[in-house]
């Protein structure tokens, strides 16, 4: 209960801020589904430049928490096909880079800091830094897991910069191009949107994504874990 207490009087404005980022994406995409529903040839037929703006504004509001990317890869994929594939991954990218700076800004290190004043946490959140390219692709692999928020939590518990926009766009990219790929395939977008998980193959595909990135991150935390208990460091409880 002390921490917990000291958790939220301290770092207040940090976990005030992970949870907008759950709820705000919601927000925003429901906003563009609806005006995709009064607007469905507002992204048909772009020049290069403005497909360029797309992708950068996309990668924005992804950064921002103003879009859900699976939202984002549907309606590409929908709209501008398999040739908006690579401005897509730029996009994630660019979301990722963004997302990480603002995160860091944000937290200013605040709770990292707090951490140190609970040993065990601390210690298991170095160990979990050693593994942070397996935390990252698997965290980044399921659909389930915000975009917005695991990039806030990577980025604050002291994830590398390289190594974390590295792993972030290479484990996006099995749920990514399966979402994608539902896009080009939609004969209407709007209900894909209501919808993206019908059908028994998607389904599938889903369980399993969620599946994985779960047991593989039961996984490396157990693993984290076991390796501070075993290094038997006198730890105090608090």
């Amino acid at each position: 209960m002390t921490f917990l207490r000291e958790l939220f009087q301290k770092n207040f404005s940090t976990l005030l801020t992970m949870a907008m980022l759950v709820a705000v994406p919601l927000l925003g995409s429901g906003s563009l589904v609806y005006l995709l529903t009064q607007h469905q040839d507002l992204l048909q037929h772009l020049t290069p430049w403005q497909m360029l703006a797309y992708f950068a504004l996309m990668g924005i509001t992804m950064a921002l928490a103003l879009t859900n990317s699976t939202f984002v890869v549907i309606i590409t994929g929908y709209f501008l096909g398999w040739a908006g594939l690579p401005g897509m991954v730029a996009s994630y990218a660019l979301a990722a880079a963004l997302g990480y700076e603002l995160a860091r800004r944000l937290d200013q290190g605040k709770l990292r800091g707090f951490l140190h004043h609970f040993p065990k946490a601390d210690a298991v959140l170095s160990e979990l830094q050693d593994q942070s390219w397996q935390l990252i692709l698997l965290t980044r692999l399921s659909p389930v897991l915000p975009f917005a928020l695991m990039t806030f939590v990577l980025a604050i518990v002291g994830v590398p910069r390289k190594r974390f926009l590295a792993a972030s766009v290479l484990g996006m990219l099995p749920r990514s191009l399966f979402f994608y790929w539902l896009g080009t395939k939609a004969s209407d977008v709007l209900a894909l949107l209501r919808d993206p998980d019908e059908g028994t193959l998607s389904k599938l595909v889903l369980l399993l994504l969620v599946a994985a990135s779960l047991l593989g991150l039961y996984v490396v935390f157990n693993r984290a874990l076991q390796r501070v208990l075993r290094r038997g460091t006198a730890i105090p409880k608090n």
